[in-house]
């Protein structure tokens, strides 16, 4: 199976090309330029430069939440519009599910951050076992000072992930990873969707949507000002 990964649910932007689990290209950007500008042209040389055609892909993938929205939508936006056309399967993975599975350790606990500001973190934590995420949380969006509190239950090496990492304080048995590891990446996206797969967890394009965890700032203010009768 072919799977092209695509994730844009933060600052970096990444693309990656696997079949069969095995990574046959990625491409990775950190860099001040919008997602729109550098996603689709990324997508175009990774096919380019491993000889694939479009409708040879098996499998589109997207790290379709939690994330910032505006990079959320161009994502699944970016999936529908090369899927449609091909009727071809789609798997909406977990931004924070994706980090896990782009770890390269074997064993520990994973917290994966992101930041959602206003002292907040999309997060989610899982379990290592033989480099393979086990699920210990939903994705959810809580107070930092909450996930410190309930992180200290753990006794063995906690992972720290994600943009959200660098908000706490890395301290005892809490291990910052390194920055090339830290951030999502495409290939993330695409273990986590391999597993979909598997699990028969797939949709159609038209089924494809965005997972926010929570509403747009903007209207969480506008229902705040109706509760206060503004």
């Amino acid at each position: 199976m072919k799977i092209l990964a695509i994730d844009t649910s933060a600052s970096p932007v990444s693309a990656a090309l696997t079949e069969n689990g095995r990574l046959l290209g990625e491409y990775y950007l950190h860099i001040k330029m919008t997602h729109s500008q550098t996603l689709m042209p990324m997508v175009e040389s990774l096919l380019q430069t491993t000889g694939t055609a479009l409708q040879d892909i098996d499998l589109f993938a997207v790290n379709a939440g939690p994330g910032s929205f505006t990079g959320v939508r161009i994502g699944v936006a970016s999936v529908k519009g090369m899927t449609m056309p091909l009727d071809k399967p789609c798997a909406a993975v977990s931004t924070l599910e994706a980090m896990a599975y782009g770890l390269p350790y074997q064993e520990g606990i994973v917290c994966a951050m992101m930041d959602a500001r206003c002292s907040q973190v999309y997060n989610a934590l899982f379990r290592l076992h033989d480099g393979t995420p086990e699920r210990l949380t939903p994705d959810r969006a809580l107070p930092i000072e909450e996930l410190l509190e309930e992180l200290k239950a753990f006794q063995e090496t906690v992972y720290l992930v994600g943009d959200g990492a660098e908000l706490t304080e890395a301290k005892g048995n809490l291990l910052l990873v390194p920055e090339n590891i830290r951030f999502q990446h495409a290939y993330g996206t695409a273990k986590a969707a391999q597993y979909l797969a598997e699990q028969n967890r797939l949709c159609t394009s038209d089924q494809l949507m965005p997972l926010y965890l929570r509403l747009p700032q903007a209207e969480r203010e506008r229902l705040q000002k109706q509760q206060k009768g503004i």
